[in-house]
């Protein structure tokens, strides 16, 4: 009986969870809360809600899920390596290693992205365009600074 019971609360939860989820696209996640004992449980909430460019849904099963997600990453890695070849070309316009990193472009960037997360189809979670982004930054900046310090023989400040 008691199982019963938290297998329907850990259910319904779950309804009333899938229906909120625009909760899950806003800046701040909210807290989710720890699972009942050491419970294993598949939630059949909802339906295949993901309209791929072909007109089907997706997905039926997690093997399709995942194979989505790595056609998905296979493709940002691509356009990662394009945006690499953009900051690389940036280079050869800025002056000195101080104009390598402009912190307002960064911010910019970065709020742009989130700005736009929510008019992507389907719609971006904020925050992960927000991490996504600053990881970006992170990234490129050393990048260039790097570039810049080859092809100038040194850092010149």
């Amino acid at each position: 009986m008691h199982f019963t019971l938290v297998a329907f609360l850990s259910l319904a939860a779950c309804a009333t969870a899938a229906t909120n989820s625009s909760e899950c696209y806003g800046s701040t996640l909210p807290l989710v809360p720890s699972s009942v004992g050491s419970e294993n449980r598949t939630i059949p909430w909802g339906s295949p809600a993901l309209t791929l460019q072909n007109g089907t849904l997706c997905c039926e099963s997690l093997n399709q899920v995942r194979a989505g997600i790595d056609d998905v990453d296979t493709q940002l890695l691509e356009l990662l390596a394009l945006r690499a070849g953009y900051v690389r070309e940036a280079t050869r316009f800025k002056a000195t290693l101080d104009t390598v990193d402009v912190p307002s472009r960064d911010q910019a960037v970065i709020q742009g992205a989130v700005d736009t997360a929510n008019s992507t189809s389907p719609p971006l979670p904020a925050t992960i365009a927000r991490a996504v982004f600053e990881a970006i930054i992170n990234a490129s900046v050393p990048f260039e600074q790097c570039i810049f310090g080859q092809f100038c023989g040194g850092a010149k400040k």
